[in-house]
């Protein structure tokens, strides 16, 4: 698989299948994986914990800690998958909307290669 050429209703499908074959709906509430959520961010976060943002960028090319932030990266894209099938969030929708939103708080004109937040530009 790869994002080119698989649609994300497969993926869904498959994370929840995955979790359906071992019963554990039952444990995955909106906020027990929220939790879920948050808990592998922060595993992924570890990664670069004091490291400058050149470094965190160097290190990425090396195949030890690009292959253990893809584990992380994957934990936290499968269990906000799992919100979505629990909740019955359409995640391409919920993007869309929230593009839309975005690109009226940071409008080109005033945000283009600035870390500012909308309410400060």
């Amino acid at each position: 698989m790869n994002d080119a050429e698989t649609p994300l209703v497969k993926i869904k499908k498959q994370v929840l299948a995955f979790a359906r074959e071992r019963d554990w709906e039952q444990f995955h509430s909106p906020k027990n994986l929220s939790m879920a959520i948050a808990t592998e961010a922060s595993e992924l976060m570890e990664h670069f914990l004091w490291q400058s943002p050149e470094a965190s960028r160097e290190q990425m090319d090396t195949e030890k800690l690009r292959s253990q932030v893809a584990e992380e990266l994957a934990d936290v894209f499968i269990f906000a998958i799992e919100f979505a099938n629990i909740t019955g969030m359409d995640i391409a929708s919920i993007i869309e909307a929230k593009m839309q939103r975005n690109a009226e708080k940071y409008p080109v004109e005033k945000a283009r290669g600035r870390s500012t937040k909308y309410t400060e530009l």
